[in-house]
C-alpha cells in the first residue's frame, strides 16, 4: 500500500465528522421554502389589505349615490372615479375596475335575485329562443335576477358592486404556479333616500325573449 493511497483512506475517514460548510448547504436547501413563504405572506397580506379598502370605499359611494343627486348619470360617473382613485395608488395601477349597479324594489327581492317568470321550453335554465316571459319591471328584457340596471329612484334598494382585475404584485404564481392576476369584488345594499314618491310598475307584460 503507497503512501499516497493511506493519505486517501486518512482523509475519507474524516469526512463523517468534517462539520465545515454545513451552513451554506443547510441555507441552500431551506432559502427557497423561506422566500416562497415570505413572497406568499407579502401576497396575501397586499391583498388582504385591497380588499378592505375597496369594501370600505364601495360603502362610501353606496350612500354618496343613495342620495337624492345620486340618480344624475354625471354623478354616478363621478362616484365611480372617486372609487377609481381610491383604488390606484394601492400598488394596483394597471387594475381593470368594473362598477355595476342592479336596483330592486326591496331589499327582499335583492336578497332573493329572483328571475322573472318564463316558460323554459327547452329546459337550459335561460330565457331565449322566443320563450314567453313576464317583464315585471318592465324594462323590456328577461332578468335572470329580477333587478334593472342602474340606481333606481326614491326608495329602491340599489345593490351595488365593484369587481376589480390586477396582476399580481408579488410574482408568487411563477414559483407556484396558480394565475397571474388578483380578482377582488365588494358589494353592498342601500335604499335609496325618500326623496320622493318611489314608482310603481304596472301589471307585467308577456314578453318574448331573444
Amino acid at each position: 500500500m503507497t503512501l499516497r493511497t493511506v493519505v486517501r483512506r486518512a482523509r475519507l475517514r474524516g469526512l463523517d465528522r468534517d462539520q465545515q460548510g454545513v451552513t451554506i448547504v443547510e441555507f441552500a436547501i431551506v432559502a427557497p421554502v423561506l422566500c416562497v413563504m415570505l413572497l406568499g405572506a407579502f401576497d396575501m397580506g397586499h391583498t388582504l389589505y385591497v380588499r378592505a379598502v375597496l369594501e370600505g370605499t364601495v360603502q362610501k359611494a353606496a350612500r354618496d349615490a343613495s342620495l337624492e343627486a345620486g340618480t344624475d348619470a354625471q354623478v354616478l360617473g363621478v362616484i365611480d372615479q372617486k372609487v377609481e382613485d381610491q383604488l390606484t395608488p394601492l400598488g394596483i395601477g394597471a387594475a381593470e375596475i368594473r362598477p355595476t349597479r342592479r336596483f330592486y324594489r326591496t331589499f327582499n327581492d335583492a336578497a332573493a335575485a329572483r328571475a322573472e317568470t318564463w316558460t323554459d321550453s327547452n329546459a337550459n335554465g335561460t330565457c331565449d329562443e322566443g320563450e314567453p316571459y313576464d317583464d315585471e319591471n318592465h324594462n323590456q328584457v328577461w332578468d335572470s335576477d329580477g333587478g334593472n340596471d342602474g340606481q333606481g329612484g326614491a326608495k329602491d334598494a340599489t345593490l351595488y358592486t365593484v369587481r376589480v382585475s390586477y396582476p399580481r404584485l408579488f410574482p408568487i404564481d411563477r414559483l407556484i404556479g396558480g394565475s397571474d392576476t388578483t380578482n377582488l369584488s365588494a358589494s353592498t345594499v342601500l335604499r335609496n333616500q325618500p326623496y320622493g314618491d318611489q314608482g310603481s310598475y304596472e301589471a307585467a307584460q308577456v314578453r318574448n325573449c331573444t
